[in-house]
């Protein structure tokens, strides 16, 4: 049973203006979301991807909410969502059970099915959404990723060194949580700030949040979700792959010219190997598009969304 409450902080958050703010109980977490004014419309949901929070979409967000009923949320592990015990396999945070708080919470707010777009590990949580649950994705947007079975047998040592975090971070505890650990604000400047664009494109309220939620909690279970990437992620998307299973929604792929997925790998025929309708473009900018180029990523998700 999924319960609805208000968050702590009065239902306001001021990078959202107009939106409120809930914690919404799940079979297995209870997942923080800002929701937005309209309450007709379609629905669409927005996730995160590492090291960040909801608050990746606070330049996006108002102007979707002039046409969609909006939803963005911290994942499970992140910002102010729970943070669950873990076990050998890392269960509780596969991209599966991920992907099951999202539709559970948008099943609470009145949304069986709805537009999912997601970044990062959100484009992850997005792409295993649209496989287990197919009656409630209407159409996906991933942002600046491909998908993780193709990335983890293409790795060349390129893309090893660029994203050597996803090699760290699979480390067995408590290795990777206690060098993060030892100064988080320092590994934030750097994780986020490698790209061609620098730190310049976060605004000073959204990099607030990035380090207020940068704890040790957050980073342990940040660790749980690459584990879990690395290896029963892996599993879940090779039975996929040996049933012929794909994704059936359209979906559109975006990433960035200045980013190392344009560099080490071919993202769109990636996606048309895992999906039936896949369609997607380079966008001038890193990896944090919806921060770096608000006003293209927009116009993309408009046209796909309401063509």
């Amino acid at each position: 049973m999924q319960r609805v409450f208000p968050h702590g902080n009065g239902g306001a958050d001021p990078l959202f203006p107009g939106f409120r703010t809930q914690r919404i109980a799940t079979s297995g977490a209870e997942i923080h979301a800002v929701v937005g004014p309209r309450r007709s419309g379609p629905a669409i949901l927005l996730l995160h991807g590492y090291p960040q929070t909801h608050a990746i979409w606070h330049h996006v967000a108002w102007r979707l909410a002039e046409r969609f009923n909006v939803v963005a949320t911290d994942l499970r592990g992140y910002g102010d969502s729970s943070k669950p015990e873990s076990d050998e396999q890392h269960a509780p945070y596969t991209k599966r059970a991920m992907a099951l708080d999202q539709v559970e919470v948008m099943r609470a707010l009145g949304h069986e099915s709805f537009f999912v777009v997601g970044h990062d590990r959100g484009g992850r949580v997005a792409h295993r959404m649209a496989l287990d649950h197919p009656d409630a994705v209407r159409r996906l947007v991933v942002l600046d990723i491909a998908p993780t079975l193709a990335m983890y047998e293409g790795t060349t040592e390129a893309f090893a060194r660029a994203y050597w975090h996803w090699f760290f971070l699979i480390l067995p505890a408590p290795y990777p949580e206690t060098m993060l650990g030892a100064d988080p604000k320092t590994i934030l400047r750097a994780k986020m700030g490698s790209g061609s664009a620098g730190l310049g494109i976060f605004t000073r309220e959204a990099w607030a949040e990035y380090e207020r939620c940068f704890t040790p909690e957050m980073i342990h279970a940040s660790c749980e979700d690459y584990r879990a990437s690395a290896s029963t992620d892996l599993v879940h998307d090779r039975a996929d792959r040996a049933a012929g299973k794909r994704v059936t929604q359209p979906l559109l792929a975006l990433w960035g010219t200045n980013g190392v997925v344009h560099r080490c790998f071919d993202p769109l025929a990636l996606w048309k190997a895992v999906a039936y309708d896949a369609r997607g473009a380079a966008l001038p900018g890193g990896h944090y598009l919806a921060e770096e180029i608000p006003d293209i990523v927009l116009a993309e998700l408009e046209h796909f969304l309401v063509d």
